[in-house]
């Protein structure tokens, strides 16, 4: 029988659209689209970075919960509301996961508000951050 975690943050469109920020069944989690809106303060930061960090902090504290890391995450989905701001929110991006290099799909869709700016959706596999890794290089 497969054990199935929900992970909560007491957001109140969590209980309004009855979602959880993470789910997990058995080892493999799926954490919400995320944006970055710090749950303590509910504000959100103006500048693409900060947003980002926060998003990343606000991950990180739905895997944590669930006794996982970024280093398990397998899959991420990055959505940049401005496709201009792309290559600035990646960089970024790519000192978080670097080493992880999950499988990424990135696209520049309307966001569910105009103050967000980037909001990433992860997958993750519990210890997948301690597995051998084997990479294979495709020559063009």
């Amino acid at each position: 029988m497969s054990k199935i975690v929900k992970v909560k943050t007491g957001s109140k469109l969590e209980e309004t659209a009855s979602y959880s920020r993470a789910v997990m069944v058995d080892n493999w989690i799926y954490v919400s689209n995320t944006a970055g809106r710090n749950p303590v303060t509910q504000k959100i930061p103006e500048d693409i970075i900060e947003q980002t960090q926060q998003v990343f902090h606000n991950i990180e504290r739905a895997l944590a919960a669930v006794d996982a890391t970024l280093a398990d995450v397998v899959m991420s989905r990055v959505f940049i509301q401005n496709p201009a701001e792309t290559h600035t929110v990646m960089e970024f991006i790519g000192t978080k996961f670097r080493g992880v290099n999950p499988a990424t799909t990135v696209t520049s869709p309307p966001l569910g508000s105009a103050e967000y700016k980037v909001e990433l959706e992860v997958t993750a596999y519990r210890g997948a951050g301690s597995a051998q890794v084997e990479e294979v290089l495709i020559s063009v």
